[in-house]
């Protein structure tokens, strides 16, 4: 039953599924898919989670500094798109994403290593990024202070907040500039992540045609086996930058929250650029 799962999530077919195991049709491969794909996915809370303990963040805040001396990070958050087949009925639109195809906008965090922290896929393509994390767990945990002074990192699509650090709208000075560049740099890894993840499962990028309601545990199911994958050392698809944004639909931010702030939440980002940036360049 795993293989044929297995087989599904490469092609994305039920019925190359059935044509390749004996015994086995389209329905029933329908059947296997889906109680396998559960099975899995209940394993999520296992191997999708967000570092816990303080050497924890530590350790992933250690591996983004490594990249581009980015401080306090403990994750890369952004979108992408999930393609599946029209789910019908009069809501069908609101799962249209702005490229006309239908799909689910995932949101998803990794560290710097490409390992998924934290997963969110229930939200129709036509959702906005922002929408979508902030109305998720993962914001109410950061606001309650759960992950102390530790930082995510996210594109101008998102509003700057005290823990979620966005990069300037115009740079004018060497230390804007060098804060720019780290934090774009920091949050590279997220694009990285939904390349490698799509192109070791393509029906990430192909479709999933199922039911609605079956969706998320497949994609939580590849979640959990990249996570997998990634803690044996799998070795990871041949993927380089050009494939990433071939295969990763990227999120172009319908609404640019760089110079908004309600909150006084620019003074953490300007606070990084000249008491912390600014000291890199002496």
């Amino acid at each position: 039953m795993l293989f044929a799962t297995l087989r599904f999530y490469a092609t994305g077919s039920f019925i190359q599924v059935a044509g390749d195991f004996t015994g086995i049709d389209k329905s029933t491969a329908c059947r296997i898919i889906h109680k396998v794909s559960c099975a899995i996915a209940r394993l999520r809370m296992q191997f999708i989670k967000m570092p816990e303990t303080e050497e924890e963040r530590n350790a992933i805040c250690a591996q983004f500094y490594a990249i581009s001396r980015f401080p306090k990070c403990i994750g890369a958050l952004d979108c992408t798109h999930v393609r599946i087949a029209s789910p019908g009925g009069p809501e069908a639109e609101i799962y249209r994403n702005r490229k006309g195809f239908f799909s689910l906008n995932l949101q998803a965090v990794c560290d710097a290593r490409c390992r998924i922290e934290n997963i969110v896929c229930r939200w129709p393509g036509s959702s906005h990024d922002s929408t979508i994390f902030n109305n998720s767990q993962l914001r109410a945990q950061f606001e309650r202070g759960h992950y102390g002074d530790h930082l995510l990192v996210g594109d101008s699509g998102y509003a700057i907040r005290r823990y979620l650090i966005t990069p300037l709208g115009n740079t004018r000075t060497a230390a804007e500039n060098l804060f720019n560049e780290s934090q774009i740099r920091t949050r590279n890894p997220i694009e990285r992540t939904f390349g490698i993840w799509k192109r070791r499962f393509p029906i990430l990028s192909l479709g999933i045609r199922v039911k609605l309601e079956r969706i998320e545990a497949i994609v939580i199911a590849t979640a959990v086996l990249h996570n997998i994958a990634k803690l044996y050392n799998d070795p990871l698809p041949d993927i380089n930058d050009e494939e990433v944004e071939a295969i990763n639909f990227v999120n172009v931010p319908g609404q640019n929250f760089v110079e908004r702030d309600r909150e006084g939440n620019n003074l953490i980002r300007y606070q990084l650029i000249h008491e912390y940036f600014t000291n890199l360049l002496r």
